[in-house]
């Protein structure tokens, strides 16, 4: 999604913010962090690092005017008068810190950083960055004492290995609006950092009308498919699903249902879903579109397709290979042991 190259970060400054909802209170910088070499190399690759392999981009919302979004209106004043970096950077931390309305809300340190030369597009433009760090890992630090012998103690601090929350908002729009970029690995609520912190939703494009699409059909099989037809023909939904978006370049809504749905009825649930997962999510599903396979790749990747039976005993369904489940797996009852049962044909065990 970016290039990093030429990226410098030229400002950083590290807040602590509280829990609104436990009485807490921020604790504010007023200087910036100044780094030697090796701290500043470390820091930049763990703060851009998430963004180089993301797919898909983000734009503000506000319902009555975009310019009133809390993190696009400081993100300007800055882009404005560099010299209003800390004062923004606080009004930033605040913002956040009034999203924290329930106890899961973790403390944390706050990085604000200003980035100069990020490449978006063949185009190089700035960037404010802002990273929220939840989790501290436990080390070991040696010391020397008073005896002159080495010994351990544990102490806490930032893993390099990934940021758990972090956005780049970019010095460039399109017709849509401010570019965001945006990352959460620690997703305990989905709400508190995409939608209330940043209010964001994802760019009109075709990477979003897949996630869409596949998020739609993942929620299907879960809510619908799985609680009247069981996980067998859940995962057989979700495999003819994964197999339609891979042999076709686009899709086609109809054509779609024509080819994954047997019995018309289960293409009118399918569409009285469609109609519930737009209106509970906010989102316009498509009906034609273009096939992100970069997103499709991902997607399925999330897709379950395990039967767990109460014998401690899994069955993996492969959701690459639509035809195994249908061909190779039957689904019965016992009635000598009054059990269900399934039985599953092979040639050799792997």
């Amino acid at each position: 999604m970016i290039r990093k190259t030429k990226a410098e970060i030229t400002k950083c400054i590290l807040h602590k913010v509280a829990n609104k909802f436990n009485s807490g209170q921020n604790v504010f910088s007023e200087d910036l962090i100044r780094f030697d070499q090796e701290s500043y190399d470390l820091m930049k690759g763990f703060l851009l690092k998430p963004f180089g392999n993301l797919t898909q981009s983000y734009r503000f919302t506000k319902h009555e005017d975009v310019r009133l979004n809390e993190v696009n209106k400081f993100a300007s004043e800055i882009f404005n008068d560099e010299e209003s970096f800390v004062e923004y950077s606080k009004s930033i931390v605040n913002h956040l810190f009034e999203q924290s309305n329930s106890a899961q809300i973790k403390t944390g340190d706050v990085l604000v950083v200003f980035i100069e030369g990020i490449e978006y597009k063949d185009v190089l433009t700035e960037a404010i960055g802002v990273f929220k760090i939840e989790n501290k890992v436990d080390f070991f630090q040696t010391y020397l004492d008073d005896n002159e012998s080495f010994d351990v103690v544990v102490q806490k601090g930032i893993s390099t290995k990934r940021i758990d929350k972090g956005c780049l908002v970019l010095n460039t729009s399109d017709q849509e609006g401010t570019v965001v970029l945006s990352v959460d690995n620690n997703n305990y609520d989905a709400q508190y950092w995409s939608k209330n912190f940043l209010s964001v939703k994802l760019a009109d494009d075709y990477n979003s009308h897949t996630q869409n699409y596949l998020e739609m059909c993942k929620e299907f099989s879960e809510e619908v498919i799985k609680p009247e037809l069981g996980m067998h023909e859940k995962g057989n939904f979700l495999a003819n699903t994964v197999d339609y978006f891979k042999e076709n370049e686009a899709v086609d809504y109809a054509t779609f249902k024509d080819e994954v749905f047997e019995e018309e009825k289960h293409k009118e649930k399918f569409d009285e879903y469609k109609q519930h997962f737009e209106k509970l999510n906010d989102v316009l599903i498509r009906n034609n579109f273009d096939v992100s396979g970069v997103v499709l790749k991902k997607e399925k990747n999330k897709l379950k397709t395990e039967i767990k039976l109460d014998t401690n005993i899994n069955i993996k369904l492969d959701v690459d290979a639509p035809e195994a489940a249908s061909e190779y797996l039957e689904r019965g009852y016992d009635e000598e042991k009054k059990m269900k049962f399934y039985k599953v044909y092979f040639n050799e065990e792997k």
